[in-house]
Order: structure tokens, then C-alpha cells, then sequence
């Protein structure tokens, strides 16, 4: 009787605390590797499949959200200086060494020799990406990972193509090869996880506020009516 009794014990110790461990799918600030690709101005211009004011919204989200959880970041460009023109502005706020961006003549960056030393010198077995357009500068090195042996994730609303078939066609053909769409908001939330964790509570509200369109509005109207 005694020996069923702490074999019980154990068990419901024991399934309190697999309970308590997150699924591996989850992204933490540690497990990945974020790669913003071509957020540059000539790319934008022709980006119909998402509104421009969303897309540097979502942008400044994911951009903002590497920096306070320390994600190990790549940001790369393509013809910077004789085409496509600087990284929006969301971008150069969170990291304006554009030293370290990494630009590229090719269009799939996992091809390019300095970007996928960048990007695998990590030494993350996650990749996110998020960039212009979804159907060439993503689908490139989405799929190439995959056949590398990551896992990779692409924040769809940090995407953008010249038509809505196009990113959308683009988006499931990712997935079908085992890419994992996610949102940006969805992106800063996962990587916060708790709101226990006091020391980003703010800065993860703050970037929300401002970058996180109605969902924002409600910070800011909780902090002031509710004094939350």
C-alpha cells in the first residue's frame, strides 16, 4: 500500500512537471537565428500583397523584438547602393550599423557565400525569416535550409510580394517543404512567453504599443484608464 501510494506521488510529480515544459516547436531567445532580407525601399515599391504602413509595422515588431531578447540577428540587403536603396527605417532604429548588414548580388541569400557563413555561423538549428519578396528572397533560402536540415520559420506578415497570389503561393510552397508560418505579433509574444519575466514586461509592451496597431491601442488605453 505504501509502495502504490509514492508510486502515485511520483507520477503526479511527475506529470506536473512535464506539464510545465514548453513544446520544443516554441521559439525562445536562444534556440534561433532571425535573417531580415531586403526591407529596402526599390523592394517595397512594387509590394502589393500587404498594406506598406503594416508591413514596417510588423517589421519594426520583429526588429524591435530581436533586439530586447538579444536574438542573434542577420540583416541583409541586396544591390543596397545601386538599386534597392537602405533598410526601412524600423530597421536602422534597432540596429543602425549598417556596417555589419551583409549585401548580396544573389537573389536567394543562402547562396551568397558571406551571408551563409553569417547565417550558419549562429549555430542555431532554428531560422526565422521574414523579408521582400516571398516568392524569390524567401522561398530561396527557406527552401535551401530546409535541405540543409533547419527548421525554419517564416513571419508571413513581415512578407510582402507583388500580388496577393504571389506571396500566397509562395507561403505554401514553404510549407509544404516544412516551413512554419507565423505572424510578427504572434513572434514578440512567443518569445516573451511569461509576463512574469519583469525584466522585458516593458520594453515588450512598449513595442507593442507602438508597432502592434489595435492591440497597442489597448496597451496604451490600459495603462492610462486602468493604471495597469
Amino acid at each position: 500500500m505504501k509502495k502504490q501510494f509514492f508510486t502515485l506521488l511520483f507520477t503526479a510529480i511527475s506529470s506536473l512537471a512535464l506539464a510545465q515544459k514548453p513544446s520544443p516547436e516554441l521559439l525562445n531567445p536562444t534556440n534561433h537565428a532571425l535573417v531580415l532580407i531586403d526591407h529596402e525601399g526599390q523592394m517595397a515599391f512594387a509590394t502589393k500583397s500587404v498594406d506598406p504602413i503594416q508591413l514596417r509595422n510588423n517589421t519594426g515588431l520583429i526588429a524591435g523584438a530581436s533586439k530586447i531578447f538579444n536574438v542573434a540577428t542577420v540583416v541583409t540587403t541586396v544591390a543596397e547602393k545601386s538599386f534597392s536603396g537602405p533598410v526601412f527605417p524600423e530597421i536602422l532604429e534597432f540596429y543602425p550599423t549598417t556596417s555589419q548588414y551583409i549585401d548580396r548580388t544573389t537573389m536567394n541569400t543562402w547562396e551568397d557565400v558571406n551571408a551563409h557563413k553569417a547565417i550558419t555561423g549562429k549555430g542555431k538549428k532554428k531560422i526565422v525569416l521574414a523579408g521582400l519578396w516571398t516568392s524569390v528572397c524567401i522561398v530561396g533560402p527557406a527552401l535551401s535550409a530546409i535541405n540543409e536540415g533547419y527548421e525554419v520559420y517564416v513571419i508571413t506578415d513581415a512578407c510582402g510580394d507583388i500580388s496577393a497570389e504571389a506571396h500566397n503561393q509562395a507561403i505554401t510552397r514553404m510549407v509544404q517543404a516544412g516551413a512554419k508560418p507565423m505572424t510578427a505579433l504572434q513572434y514578440l509574444l512567443e518569445l516573451q512567453r511569461d509576463w512574469a519575466r519583469k525584466e522585458t514586461y516593458v520594453p515588450v509592451n512598449d513595442l507593442a504599443q507602438r508597432f502592434g496597431g489595435g492591440y497597442g491601442i489597448g496597451i496604451q488605453y490600459a495603462r492610462e484608464m486602468l493604471k495597469h
